[in-house]
C-alpha cells in the first residue's frame, strides 16, 4: 500500500491495487451460513404460501367462490399486504433478515415495485414513480413473455399431441 506525502493537505490518501482491496474486503466480510439462509429462505418462502393458502379458502369458504375464482384476489390480498408492509418500512426489514424465502413469491416482486416507486416519489408521478416502477417490472414482463413464447415453442414441437 502507498500513502501520500506530508504536502496534501494533512490528509492521508491511501490507495490499494484491486487484488489488494479484495483481500482487504474479504477479511472483513461476515461470515454466512449457506445452509441456514437456505434452511430460513425455505422457511419463510413456505410461510407466505401457506399464508396465501390460508387467504384462499377463506375466499373459497366465505365468499364462495371456486378455487379457481379464489385465486385472483387470493393475490390481489398477498401484493396489497406487501405494498402496505413495505410502505410501513416493515417489509424490507424482514426481508434483509429472511434473504430470498421474501423474493421468490409474488410478495417479492410487489415489494421490489413499491420500494422503486417510494425511492423516486420526489422525482414526481410520471417521470419518477412510473418511470423507475416500469424499469423493474418491463424487464420481468419481457422475459417471461420471451419464456413463455419458448416454451409454447417447445409445446407445439413437443407436445402429447393432445387437444391444443
Amino acid at each position: 500500500m502507498a500513502t501520500g506525502n506530508a504536502g496534501d493537505n494533512g490528509y492521508n490518501k491511501m490507495t490499494m491495487s484491486p487484488k489488494e482491496y479484495k483481500a482487504f474486503a474479504k477479511q472483513r466480510e461476515p461470515a454466512r451460513s449457506v445452509f441456514g439462509n437456505c434452511i430460513k429462505a425455505f422457511v419463510v418462502g413456505g410461510a407466505i404460501c401457506v399464508l396465501g393458502q390460508a387467504i384462499q379458502l377463506l375466499f373459497i369458504h366465505l365468499a364462495g367462490m371456486s378455487k379457481e375464482e379464489a385465486s385472483n384476489p387470493t393475490v390481489a390480498v398477498l401484493i396489497l399486504i406487501s405494498v402496505i408492509l413495505t410502505s410501513m418500512g416493515v417489509y424490507d426489514n424482514f426481508a434483509q433478515w429472511a434473504g430470498a424465502g421474501t423474493a421468490v413469491p409474488v410478495t417479492g416482486f410487489a415489494n421490489s415495485m413499491c420500494s422503486a416507486a417510494l425511492e423516486h416519489r420526489s422525482e414526481g408521478l410520471v417521470l419518477g414513480v412510473g418511470g423507475n416502477m416500469f424499469k423493474l417490472a418491463g424487464a420481468v414482463i419481457v422475459y417471461g413473455t420471451v419464456a413463455a413464447f419458448f416454451v409454447g415453442i417447445a409445446h407445439l414441437i413437443f407436445g402429447t399431441g393432445g387437444a391444443h
